[in-house]
């Protein structure tokens, strides 16, 4: 009984608070969406909507560790923490995002695709996501390795439209899929090379991506 509640209790705080996160998210999103040229308004806005963002996005795939801190050492002495420090990774990547973010065009938006795409091949990112599998002793060092695995990813997101529902369910969804799944050629070299594809697309036809560009 009380293994099956330290399993229970942390599965679905996670799943409950991913959800929430969802709620919240999608009606400050409304309307803002503008592909590249989307702004990011105030530093304080953004960053709190991209910590809620950070929860929809990532804390499905997060499950399968915090069920195994939850059995280790009980629900809330351990998992607490662990999703708090989790996410405040996520939030200082959102404060450099801001600082470094501009409204773009679409080559520039299609180079980021490709950068992303042949990160998706290198041996950091195979190795953060093979970190982000095992056990960590921190959510702060989960947080890290989660990073070096998403993190082109996350630059696809600002790049094609940081405020876009659409491209957030895309990238979480590849998010989740990569934290479930193990790492095979077979199918992250696709990925990867669908990608590059994609990027291509972006810089030569941009018109053929829909709410890539504002409408005029």
């Amino acid at each position: 009984m009380r293994v099956a509640y330290r399993t229970a209790a942390p599965l679905l705080a996670t799943l409950g608070l991913a959800a929430l996160a969802w709620v919240v998210t999608l009606p400050q999103m409304r309307g803002m969406d503008m592909g590249v040229a989307t702004p990011l308004g105030s530093f304080a806005f953004f960053v709190a909507l991209w910590a809620v963002m950070m929860a929809a996005m990532m804390l499905p795939g997060l499950v399968p560790a915090v069920i195994r801190r939850g059995r280790s050492a009980g629900p809330v002495r351990a998992v607490v923490p662990f999703v708090a420090s989790y996410l405040v990774v996520w939030t200082l990547v959102g404060a450099v995002l801001y600082a470094l973010y501009r409204p773009h065009g679409t080559t520039t938006a299609g180079l980021v695709v490709i950068a992303a795409g042949l990160y998706e091949l290198t041996r950091l990112k195979r190795h953060c996501r093979r970190c982000c599998r095992a056990r960590t002793r921190s959510g702060f060092e989960f947080g890290l390795y989660c990073v070096g695995s998403s993190i082109g990813l996350m630059a696809i997101l600002a790049a094609l439209g940081v405020m876009s529902v659409t491209w957030m369910l895309v990238i979480a969804a590849l998010v989740f899929a990569q934290k479930w799944l193990p790492a095979r050629p077979s199918v992250d070299v696709p990925v990867a090379v669908a990608l590059v594809a994609f990027g291509i697309l972006i810089i030569t036809a941009p018109g053929s991506v829909p709410g890539l560009m504002p409408p005029m």
